[in-house]
C-alpha cells in the first residue's frame, strides 16, 4: 500500500467522476444529501488538509504530481479558486432560508422492513453523522482559507474567501451545538434487561453478579462523579447513580435527543430544531462523534487557530463528553478479567440485544483511546487489540477464502442495518453501515503507529496490506467512475451487482484510512529496534576507536588525508545521531566507515613495510 500514490489515483478518479464541462456535479449512488456531498468534497479536501505534501492552499508550493492529478480542474492558480466556488456551493445548498444549517440524513435514511416509506419530515431529521462530517469539512475549509488568503491579493477572491469562512464558521458552530444536544446518558438497574446484558458482556470470569456490579462501579466511579458536570445540551443525569445497583451508558444517540434544551451561543447559527431521537447511545454514532471531536482538539486546529472564542467554549464542553465517553467504553471493553477482555469475546453485544462483529471493530477504537489516556498503552495491550483485528479480518473473509452466500459477507453488502428509535424506543427508520473493511484498515494503521516493537508493527502493517488488497478488488472497474468505490462483487463474486455510481460514503472512508496510513509514515518515527540499535552502537564504537587510533598515529597528514579525516568524523557524528531512530542505517554507515578505516590502516602498514 502506497498512501500518497493511491490518494492521487483517487483524486484523478474523483475529478473524472465529478468535474464535467467545467462544473462540479454533486451526488453519488445515494443521490445528494448533506452527508454524501460533504464526503464527496472531503475526498479531495481531507488529504489536502492533513498531508503536507498534498496541500492545495498555496499555489507556489503545490506538488507537480498533485497538479497532474487535478489537471482537469485547472493549473496551480485555478485549482484553489475553483475549489472555493465548490465549497461555497456546498454551504449554500445546505443552509435554509432562515440561515440555519441543514444536517438532514436525507437519502441515507431508509424505511424499516415492511414499513412505510419515509416522510419528508423524517428525512429532514438532523443526524449525528452530518454533525460529525461537517466538523471535519469545516475545519478543513477554514484552514484552507487561512492559508490561501495569504497567497492572493485579488479583491474579488478575498471577498469570496471572507464569505466562505463565515459560512464554514456558522456550520461548524451549529454542528458543535448539534453534538452537545445529541449526547446521551442512559441509566438503568443491573437487574433490568439492559443491565443484565451489560453484565453478561463484561463478565468473562463468571463472577457473581453483585460482586461484578460493585467492581464495575468502582472502576467507573470518577466517570459517574464527572457526569454531574454535563449541564448544557443533553445527557444530564436525573436518575440516582449513587444507588449501588445502578449502571449506565454514555455516548451519542443518532440525532438530537427528544426534549434536548437549546444551547446558548452568540454565533449566528439560526434555529435550533427540536429533537426526536431516543435518549440512548449508539456505538456507531458514538465513534463517529468521538473522531470529529478529536479533530476539534488536534494540533493543526490549535496551530492554525481555527476556532474562535465561542467555538473554543463549545469545544471544551464537547471535550468533557469525549473524556467521559472514552473512559466509560474503554473500561467496559477492557474490564480486568483473568481470562480475557470483553472486547476479545467476539462479537460485541449491546444493551439493546444486538450483536455483530462490526460493533467489536468499532469498540476497538474506544478501547485504544482509553488505553492511551489511562497510561496502559504498551505493546502487550495494543498487541491484544491487534489480535482482535486479525480475527475480525478472518471472520469477515477479508484474509480468508469465502464461500458463496456466507452470512459473514453481510457486513460488506448490504451492510449492517442500524434501527433508529424515537423517544419511545420504537424503531422508525434504519441507517445502513457497510464500512467494515475501511474501518479495519484505519484501525490497523492506527495501532501499528502506536506499537514500539518493530516486528509487531510490521505484522500489523502486513494485515493492513491484505485489507488494502481486498479493497482494491472492490473498486469500480470501468466507466466514468472507475477506481472509485464500491463494487463488493469484485471481491466476493455475486454478492452485489455492478454499481452505476460511486459510493462517496465508502470512498471517503478509504481516503481517510489512507491519510491515517500516510501520517504513520510522515509523522511517526520507526519504532526502536533495541537489539539492532545495540549492534549499530557497537559498530559505531569500534569505528570511533579505530578512527581515534589513526589520529594518534598521525595517519591523516597532508591535504587529501585531512579531507578524508573530516569526512569520517562527520559520518561518525551522523551515525551516532541516527542510532536511536534509524539503527539499521546507522549500522550500515558505521560498517562502511569500518571498511574505509581498514583500507587506511592496511595502506599505512604496506607503506611502512615498503611494499
Amino acid at each position: 500500500m502506497q498512501p500518497r500514490q493511491e490518494i492521487l489515483e483517487i483524486w484523478r478518479a474523483s475529478v473524472r467522476s465529478c468535474w464535467r464541462n467545467g462544473e462540479w456535479h454533486w451526488g453519488g449512488r445515494s443521490g445528494t444529501n448533506s452527508i454524501s456531498d460533504a464526503e464527496q468534497l472531503l475526498t479531495i479536501l481531507l488529504p489536502a488538509a492533513k498531508v503536507p505534501v498534498l496541500s492545495l492552499d498555496d499555489p507556489d508550493r503545490t506538488d507537480e504530481e498533485v497538479l497532474e492529478a487535478l489537471r482537469p480542474i485547472g493549473g496551480a492558480i485555478e485549482i484553489p479558486r475553483r475549489l472555493v466556488s465548490v465549497m461555497i456551493d456546498y454551504f449554500a445548498r445546505y443552509t435554509d432560508d432562515t440561515g440555519t444549517p441543514i444536517f438532514a440524513g436525507g437519502t441515507y435514511l431508509t424505511p424499516m422492513d415492511d414499513g412505510p416509506e419515509l416522510t419528508e419530515e423524517q428525512r429532514a431529521m438532523d443526524i449525528v453523522d452530518s454533525f460529525a462530517v461537517s466538523i471535519t469539512l469545516t475545519l478543513a475549509t477554514i484552514g484552507f482559507v487561512k492559508v490561501y488568503r495569504n497567497a492572493t491579493q485579488r479583491r474579488d477572491l478575498l471577498a469570496q474567501l471572507d464569505t466562505l469562512e463565515a459560512m464554514a464558521n456558522a456550520r461548524l458552530t451549529a454542528a458543535m451545538v448539534g453534538l452537545l444536544r445529541s449526547f446521551s446518558t442512559y441509566v438503568f438497574s443491573s437487574t433490568d434487561e439492559a443491565g443484565r446484558r451489560l453484565c453478561d458482556m463484561v463478565n468473562q470470569d463468571d463472577t457473581p453478579r453483585r460482586e461484578l456490579v460493585a467492581a464495575l462501579r468502582e472502576q467507573l466511579r470518577d466517570t459517574m462523579a464527572s457526569l454531574r458536570s454535563v449541564v448544557i445540551g443533553s445527557g444530564r443525569v436525573s436518575e440516582d447513580l449513587d444507588n449501588s445497583d445502578m449502571l449506565f451508558e454514555c455516548g451519542w444517540s443518532w440525532g438530537l435527543i427528544s426534549g434536548a434544551e437549546e444551547v446558548p451561543t452568540t454565533e449566528p447559527i439560526g434555529l435550533q430544531r427540536d429533537g426526536s431521537a431516543e435518549n440512548a447511545p449508539y456505538l456507531y454514532f458514538t465513534v463517529i462523534a468521538m473522531d470529529a471531536i478529536e479533530d476539534l482538539n488536534s494540533e493543526r486546529t490549535r496551530l492554525l487557530g481555527l476556532l474562535n472564542e465561542e467555538q473554543q467554549r463549545l469545544s471544551r464542553a464537547l471535550q468533557v463528553r469525549w473524556e467521559l465517553t472514552r473512559t466509560y467504553w474503554a473500561t467496559v471493553a477492557t474490564f480486568d478479567n483473568r481470562r480475557r477482555w470483553p472486547i476479545e469475546d467476539i462479537p460485541w453485544r449491546t444493551t439493546d440485544g444486538d450483536r455483530t462483529d462490526y460493533y467489536t471493530l468499532q469498540a476497538t477504537s474506544l478501547a485504544v483511546k482509553g488505553l492511551i489516556a489511562g497510561g496502559r498503552g504498551g505493546d502487550a495491550e495494543f498487541g491484544r487489540i491487534a489480535a482482535v483485528l486479525v480475527e475480525l479480518s478472518q471472520r469477515a473473509r477479508i484474509t480468508r477464502r469465502a464461500s458463496p452466500d456466507e452470512a459473514a459477507l453481510v457486513v460488506h453488502a448490504p451492510g449492517k442495518r442500524v434501527a433508529l428509535n424515537d423517544d419511545t424506543s420504537k424503531p422508525i427508520m434504519t441507517w445502513n453501515v457497510n464500512e467494515f473493511s475501511t474501518v479495519l484498515l484505519q484501525r490497523a494503521a492506527t495501532i501499528a503507529g502506536l506499537l514500539t516493537d518493530a516486528r509487531r508493527r510490521s505484522e500489523l502493517l502486513e494485515l493492513a496490506d491484505e485489507v488494502w488488497d481486498h479493497l482494491t478488488l472492490r473498486r469500480i472497474p470501468d466507466g466514468p467512475h472507475r477506481a472509485l468505490w464500491d463494487h463488493a462483487g469484485g471481491a466476493f463474486p455475486g454478492l452485489a451487482p455492478m454499481p452505476d455510481a460511486p459510493s462517496w460514503y465508502l470512498t471517503e472512508r478509504v481516503v481517510s484510512a489512507l491519510v491515517t496510513a500516510g501520517l504513520l509514515l510522515w509523522d511517526r518515527p520507526y519504532p526502536r529496534a533495541t537489539r539492532l540499535a545495540m549492534y549499530a552502537q557497537e559498530l559505531i564504537d569500534e569505528a570511533e576507536y579505530l578512527f581515534d587510533r589513526e589520529l594518534m598515529r598521525g595517519t591523516f597528514a597532508g591535504e587529501v588525508m585531512q579531507r578524508s579525516m573530516r569526512s569520517i568524523r562527520a559520518s561518525l557524528r551522523r551515525a551516532q545521531m541516527m542510532v536511536d531512530d534509524r539503527p539499521g542505517t546507522a549500522g550500515a554507515l558505521a560498517g562502511s566507515l569500518l571498511l574505509q578505516l581498514n583500507d587506511i590502516t592496511t595502506g599505512q602498514e604496506k607503506a611502512s613495510e615498503g611494499i
